[in-house]
């Protein structure tokens, strides 16, 4: 069997039983880490964690707190249940979780802007900082921050008016956290997914036209894959990204650069 590249280490991870988080949580466990995993607080996400655990397989550490991440105390929650599960430290965390409603800018209501944002950007900020003061403490202090931003933090989007920009915070927030974090020998960084198949855009691109549309635009030629993220999270975690920090990765099949 090849060697483990998170043995022994522990991860938290927001959002994480559908989509993305839940493609980087699965690959963390296979890695050899422990994983505590954030849910919403509905039967819907409670059974999405049970079939996640299924997968998993028997033996697997992987652990669900169930909490909206917009509140400041999930992600303490998720930290402090991460820490008396696992042995006392964290070492790795995912801020993954967000929303994304496709909208009219000029009709988008206050109550959807603000959902948004409390989401996609407060809950990243306060999830991250959860982390943080727990990397910091530790001994020795030190892990991996992973904020989840989006090739939307780089360009428009006509009905993401309201998301775009807190994709935008996520990637500052990885920037900002890299300068006030190194001390404490934690690396912050930010991966950007370019058309990822999840459950957010299902029903965007559920029209075969706009589909072919993305995929044409993508020089690899198809929309990723929840998985496809997993491998960059894995490295960014491990101790081969020792001296990586403040870094963006475009994970989007060459989407960004191609102006064709």
């Amino acid at each position: 069997m090849a060697s483990q590249m998170l043995q022994g280490k522990v991860a938290i991870i927001t959002g994480a039983v559908t989509g993305i988080g839940r493609a980087i949580a699965l690959e963390y466990l296979r890695q050899g880490a422990c994983v505590a995993v954030n849910h919403f607080p509905d039967d819907r996400s409670k059974r999405q964690f049970e079939e996640m655990k299924q997968e998993a397989g028997d033996g697997a550490k992987l652990i669900a707190v169930a909490g909206d991440i917009s509140q400041p105390s999930t992600g303490q929650e998720l930290v402090n249940r991460a820490v008396e599960e696992f042995g006392g430290r964290v070492d790795i965390a995912v801020s993954n979780a967000g929303v994304c409603q496709f909208a009219d800018f000029l009709t988008m209501s206050p109550d959807l802007v603000n959902h948004t944002i409390s989401t996609n950007l407060n809950g990243a900020f306060f999830a991250v900082q959860a982390a943080a003061q727990q990397m910091a403490k530790q001994t020795p202090p030190g892990g991996s921050i992973i904020g989840i931003s989006s090739i939307s933090a780089l360009v428009g989007g006509a009905g993401q008016t309201h998301y775009t920009p807190t994709k935008a915070g996520v990637l500052s927030l990885m920037q900002s956290t890299a300068c006030a974090l190194g001390k404490y020998n934690i690396r912050c960084n930010s991966l950007l997914p370019g058309t990822i198949r999840t459950q957010l855009n299902d029903e965007d691109l559920a029209n075969e036209g706009k589909q072919r549309y993305m995929e044409g635009r993508i020089p690899l030629g198809r929309l990723g894959q929840p998985h496809d993220l997993a491998g960059p999270a894995v490295f960014l975690a491990s101790d081969m990204a020792a001296y990586v920090s403040g870094a963006q990765i475009l994970v989007d099949g060459g989407a960004f650069v191609n102006f064709q």
